[in-house]
């Protein structure tokens, strides 16, 4: 079936089945390895990405069901010269060990933050509780969020 995917501000044409996970799509049709394949149960996060700007578990996400809606990987966020506020955040607070759940919570703190641009450290852990860390670093990714968001205010 032929299925057109709107992904990081560029329209792609991909012969696939409707019911693959959007994971799949993402990864092994377009090369965006940002998101990570974890638990394939919509339970770590790794793989959350935002489809019109909804932070979505895409391990479990049927591409079909992306229609007319926008997907935007951890790619589309910022590279290079060109970072997020989010990321130089992530930076900054040394929010990253081993890196694989970053690019899950980079892409739902911007959903949350897009949503709530000023919320405390307790919204955030709640609005973040879908995304697992086993390096333990949530108390860091809590900080690069606080700083993100007041950056993105200033």
């Amino acid at each position: 079936m032929s299925i057109s995917i709107a992904v990081n501000g560029k329209q792609h044409r991909l012969d696939v089945a409707a019911q693959t996970p959007l994971l799949y799509v993402l990864r092994n049709d377009l090369q965006l390895n940002g998101p990570k394949f974890g638990c394939g149960e919509a339970q770590c996060g790794a793989c959350t990405v935002l489809v019109d700007r909804h932070a979505t578990y895409s391990c479990v996400f049927p591409v079909g069901a992306v229609g007319a809606a926008h997907v935007a990987t951890v790619e589309g966020l910022g590279q290079g010269e060109r970072l997020h506020a989010l990321q130089k955040a992530f930076i900054a607070e040394q929010a990253a060990q081993c890196g694989y759940c970053s690019s899950g919570m980079l892409m739902a703190a911007k959903a949350l933050l897009e949503r709530n641009p000023n919320p405390d450290a307790a919204t955030i852990r709640r609005e973040l509780a879908g995304q697992k860390c086993r390096c333990g670093a949530h108390n860091r990714i809590v900080r690069a969020i606080e700083r993100a968001a007041q950056e993105l205010r200033a």
